[in-house]
């Protein structure tokens, strides 16, 4: 690919990225209008959107790595996840939590967590030496459940090593150090009821007089953090696919066989792909989660399916549609059913939800379709309504298009595009 072409495709790419960007905030600043939301309530529904879907680009581009560009069919990313989290948690809870950890700095739990989800990446990938596709998916899978069933088991819930206390909380979980964004606002970030710092003071007062409360204020500074670290894991991967090493598990992705028969050892980059992939799993989950509880709950199997659909949302081998498909989901199929009940309860009178599903059902007989619509918009229902969502989204793209948003910039393996041939003449 020419410099000139590449500069374009960057461009393009921060085009593409930024309008879609303004459109769903445009999009949810005319939701909050309709739901009568005051200013501090518009932006902190923005502020939602905007974390949920970084945390969603970061995993989808972990993903992306293994499954886009090497072919590797990995069903294991909630299990990589828990890794990471629980990893930094027993690194650097305070000794005198329940359960307690070594206390040791935020940084260092942070970097152990994600090369404990590398390291078990690792060990996941030696069954990916000899499967593939639908086994190499069975295996990681079953790997995910073997850590969540370990991090949830009372055997952990609190053990000592070496005179060391340890423990994950078993069913109960784990309370996770405070969120590092407060040292910016706080004098003592470890205390919820610390004063603010001057610096704080100062942004916490500008923005009360817009009526933005100091918790959506730490929101959004913790989401424009993410923000910049997506910025950051998109530009490591676009490096490395455009690298030797890029190249050859793209090679990988399209014949293993003729990657090896060129000299490769497509093992090895294998287990270098996984571990790197899982690590940035790990540091994706431990973003999310931190200053919260490490729960079992949060890294069940659903989670893995809601990061492929994602994928599959922007399309597998492209890095731009990877961030794109994390967004769409995240604000879209993930958060837009929480909103299209609140609007349509706030202009349409349903009333109550009945009980079961054949009292509302049989309201159409007289044709009132409220007692179907309440029902249907419930909060107990609005996790069934997403799935169906997400079924109704992917059937559509299978049928229509299969690639994704973005599949047709999938990478190639060739480091030029033999497409775009200069110079006259027949070749």
């Amino acid at each position: 690919m020419s410099t000139t072409t590449g500069r374009a495709d960057r461009i393009n790419d921060a085009v593409l990225l930024l309008g879609f960007a303004l459109g769903i905030y445009v999009l949810f600043t005319l939701v909050s209008f309709v739901l009568g939301l005051d200013l501090n309530g518009t932006v902190n529904t923005l502020r939602r959107i905007t974390f949920l879907s970084a945390v969603y680009a970061m995993l989808v581009l972990a993903l992306n790595l293994q499954w886009g560009y090497a072919g590797l069919f990995n069903l294991g990313v909630a299990g990589f996840m828990a890794v990471g989290v629980y990893t930094m948690g027993m690194l650097s809870t305070a000794p005198s939590s329940t359960p307690p950890g070594l206390g040791l700095p935020l940084p260092i739990g942070i970097l152990g967590g994600i090369l404990a989800a590398s390291l078990v990446g690792v060990v996941a990938s030696l069954p990916a030496l000899r499967l593939r596709g639908d086994y190499l998916a069975i295996v990681t899978l079953a790997f995910s459940e073997i850590i969540r069933r370990t991090y949830r088991s009372p055997v952990f819930q609190e053990f000592t090593v070496g005179g060391l206390s340890l423990g994950t909380g078993g069913s109960r979980g784990m309370s996770l150090p405070s969120n590092p964004i407060r040292s910016l606002f706080y004098e003592n970030p470890t205390e919820i009821t610390s004063p603010p710092s001057a610096f704080g003071n100062a942004v916490f007062s500008a923005a009360e007089g817009f009526g933005i409360q100091s918790t959506v204020v730490e929101g959004w500074a913790w989401a424009i953090v993410l923000l910049l670290v997506v910025a950051g894991i998109y530009v490591l991967l676009r490096r490395v696919g455009n690298s030797p090493f890029g190249r050859v598990l793209k090679a990988i992705r399209e014949d293993e066989l003729v990657a090896s028969a060129l000299g490769k050892d497509t093992r090895w980059f294998k287990i270098k792909v996984f571990a790197l992939g899982c690590a940035l799993m790990g540091l994706a989950a431990i973003l999310w989660r931190i200053g919260g509880i490490a729960s079992t709950s949060s890294f069940m199997p659903i989670q893995t399916f809601y990061v492929f659909v994602a994928l599959i949302i922007g399309g597998a081998g492209s890095n731009t549609g990877s961030v794109i498909g994390g967004a769409v989901f995240a604000s879209l199929l993930f958060e837009g059913p929480n909103f299209v009940r609140r609007v349509v309860t706030e202009l349409v009178p349903v009333g109550n939800a009945p009980n079961t599903f054949f009292d509302a059902v049989g309201a159409l007989a007289g044709l009132d379709p409220t007692p179907l619509l309440a029902y249907t918009l419930s909060d107990v229902n609005v996790s069934a309504l997403r799935l169906v969502l997400l079924g109704v989204v992917l059937i559509y793209l299978i049928q229509n298009r299969p690639d994704g948003l973005l599949g047709h910039r999938k990478e190639v393996a060739a480091s030029v595009d033999l497409s775009e041939r200069t110079g006259g003449g027949k070749q």
